[in-house]
C-alpha cells in the first residue's frame, strides 16, 4: 500500500495515525520465500516536523514460516517490529536521506517495502527447530529427530582412501 506524503507535508505539525493492512504475503530473501503466516495491521503514525522532515513511527507483529537449517522442518518465528525514523523527504540534490531508503519515492510511502526491509534486517542467519536438532540423514533423508534410520553415515576423508584400503586389505588377510 502506498501513502501520499504530500498531504501530510503540506500542513506544518500535522500528525496522522492509521492502521494499514499489508499487501505482501511472503518475504523473499537469499533465495528463500518466507511465508507470512500471521500479521497484525500495521499501526502507522506520520508526523510533519517541518522543513520537509518526517517522523515515521509504526509497529506490527508478524509470524513467518521459516525452515530449520538442519532438518528442514517448518519453524514459525514471531517478530515484533517497532519503527521510529526521522528523515528529510526533500528531493534536493544534497539530501542523502532518500538515497538510503527504498520505501519513499516521489512523496509516496510504500508501507509494504518499509515492513519488508524491517523484517529482512531481523531474519537470523541460521534457524534451528531446537538447539540439539540432529538434522537429516545424508544417505536416506530420514529426519533423525523423529527416528534413527541405521544408515552408515561415516564419510571417510577421500584423501585417506588409499591408506584405508591398505589397512582394510591387510586385516582381511590376517
Amino acid at each position: 500500500m502506498k501513502i501520499k506524503l504530500s498531504n501530510i507535508l503540506s500542513v506544518p505539525a500535522r500528525c496522522e495515525e492509521m492502521e494499514v493492512e499489508l499487501g505482501i504475503s511472503a518475504i523473499s530473501l537469499r533465495g528463500y520465500d518466507y511465508e507470512i503466516l500471521e500479521k497484525s495491521p500495521f499501526h502507522l503514525k506520520l508526523t510533519n516536523l517541518g522543513n520537509q522532515k518526517l517522523h515515521i513511527e509504526g509497529s506490527i507483529n508478524i509470524k513467518l514460516g521459516q525452515f530449520c537449517d538442519r532438518c528442514l522442518a517448518e519453524v514459525p518465528k514471531e517478530y515484533d517490529i517497532t519503527i521510529d525514523r526521522r528523515l528529510c523527504v526533500s528531493e534536493d540534490e544534497g539530501n542523502t536521506d532518500l538515497e538510503d531508503v527504498s520505501y519513499i519515492k516521489e512523496y509516496n510511502l510504500d508501507v509494504d517495502m518499509l515492513v519488508y526491509e524491517e523484517v529482512a534486517l531481523r531474519l537470523p542467519s541460521k534457524v534451528l527447530c531446537k538447539e540439539d536438532c540432529k538434522g537429516i540423514c545424508p544417505v536416506c533423508g530420514t529426519n533423525l529427530n523423529h527416528n534413527e534410520c541405521g544408515c552408515n553415515r561415516k564419510v571417510p576423508d577421500p584423501r585417506m582412501s588409499n591408506v584405508l584400503d591398505i589397512f582394510n586389505n591387510h586385516f582381511k588377510e590376517v
